[in-house]
């Protein structure tokens, strides 16, 4: 008779998803909570819309340009989720304090490094750090689902762990601002450190389910063979996969829509639509107070009715409709963006509800963490070269001076770009599901099989 195994428990299987889903929660607060502070930056630290969208683009500059998620990946697929979750919180941790670092100790020295302020550069320097530990995280967790809910509720499980994350953006988004303005302009990212702190230990404990699992699945003589080693080979495999190249252009060209939007929105929602800066941020954070609520759902129809290209295009398309109405110069009623922050919650949950499940459908389980490092690797070149590319905008064409000689910016040129990207992610959508129908990826067909 064969063993029941630790993930066959409904409860342990799920229990563990919120241990590893703590993790990513704390991940994601620190990701997003210096975001909505661009204004308070420039003020209280003198930082400039360049200075500021280096700093938001260096999350992802060492991911590019020294191919880190690429060495998490291959480690991942050779060491395990155990060994690269635990490396992953300790870089995440070690990031946020030198980016605590570079905001407090260092925020009046006027010194140059490379050209910025050494305050912004330390700073940027410790952001790229935690995102490399934060990016490893990411592909380790997702796997880490893959693995204890094969043939189970993976698109859902999958949704309720990108949902959990949400809550750490949404309350990021919520308090960074009234946090900054009670202490300090550096108090939110000290908060996220020690969140940070607590999902170290929740990860290390997930560690010890984990281990006891893997006992189980080596005793078992029925267990797949999907699970042996990963080879060199396997990048070769997994590049020549078209399937491979079309989820990365559209995971780079949708999330190029969102987080890098997300960091300049709460500037965009007081300059442009004269929202108080108490509850910018919060409306900032709508998307991912939707997708807290969506994505489980919208995971729920993948699992059991399949349509993932479908929802793929759909959630593409309703990205094109806000971001074009955010480059409307007329439209500047404050309702008008809440409105629209809530449409781009709506597209936020369906792409990521149907795209990550599309993973594991396309490549075996010992290519799954290398599979979904390339792809966060193509992702961060997105994360990295927009809010670059939109600070160095904003700074050079659409600085605009007020009646009383205050500096404010003209958002409509940068939201022209974020709609072109928009663009592009549908039709790259499109020929996906095109693919899929010569590929016989199976992305239509439900995940539960009945």
């Amino acid at each position: 008779m064969k063993e029941k195994r630790l993930n066959d428990s409904a409860a342990m299987r799920w229990g563990a998803l919120g241990v590893v889903s703590f993790t990513m929660m704390a991940a994601y607060f620190v990701n997003d909570v210096m975001m909505p502070l661009k204004s308070m930056l420039e003020t209280e630290l003198a930082w400039n819309s360049t200075e500021f969208g280096t700093y938001a683009g260096a999350y992802s500059f060492l991911n590019v340009f020294l191919l880190m998620l690429l060495w998490g990946g291959l480690i991942l697929d050779r060491f395990g989720v155990r060994f690269t979750g635990k490396l992953s919180t300790i870089l995440m941790v070690a990031g946020a304090a030198l980016e605590y670092y570079g905001l407090t100790v260092l925020a009046e020295d006027t010194s140059m490094i490379f050209g910025f302020k050494s305050g912004v550069m330390v700073a940027s320097a410790g952001y790229a750090i935690f995102g490399v530990g934060a990016e490893v995280a990411g592909i380790t967790v997702t796997k880490v689902i893959a693995k204890w809910f094969r043939g189970k509720e993976m698109a859902t499980a999958m949704g309720v762990q990108v949902a959990l994350a949400r809550i750490g953006s949404q309350v990021a988004f919520a308090c960074a601002i009234p946090m900054a303005r009670a202490a300090h302009v550096s108090t939110p990212i000290l908060v996220g450190l020690l969140l940070l702190l607590g999902g170290m230990v929740a990860y290390f404990v997930f560690s010890v389910m984990d281990k006891k699992l893997d006992k189980q699945i080596q005793n078992d003589p029925t267990a797949d063979e999907d699970e042996e080693k990963f080879s060199m080979k396997d990048v070769t495999s997994i590049l020549s996969s078209p399937g491979f190249w079309l989820i990365a252009l559209l995971c780079v060209l949708f999330y190029s829509c969102v987080f890098p939007f997300q960091k300049f929105a709460s500037e965009l929602m007081i300059g442009k639509y004269g929202i108080d800066e108490s509850i910018a941020g919060t409306i900032a954070g709508l998307p991912a107070l939707g997708a807290l609520v969506l994505t489980p759902i919208f995971g729920g129809i993948v699992d059991k009715r399949g349509k993932g290209a479908s929802i793929m295009i759909l959630g593409a398309a309703m990205l094109i409709g806000v971001h074009f109405v955010y480059s409307l110069p007329g439209v500047t009623a404050g309702w008008v963006a809440v409105v629209l922050m809530i449409v781009l919650g709506i597209a936020f949950s369906l792409v990521p509800s149907a795209m990550w499940p599309a993973v594991p459908k396309i490549f075996p389980a010992h290519q799954l963490g290398t599979a979904y490092a390339l792809i966060f690797l193509i992702q961060n070149v997105g994360l990295w070269g927009v809010p670059t590319l939109i600070g160095w905008v904003l700074d050079n064409y659409c600085v605009v001076t007020l009646a009383d000689g205050a500096k404010s910016y003209d958002y409509t040129l940068p939201m022209i770009i974020f709609t072109g990207l928009a663009v592009l992610s549908m039709l790259v959508a499109f020929a996906l599901k095109v693919v899929d129908k010569k590929k016989g990826y199976e992305l239509e067909i439900a995940n539960i099989k009945k």
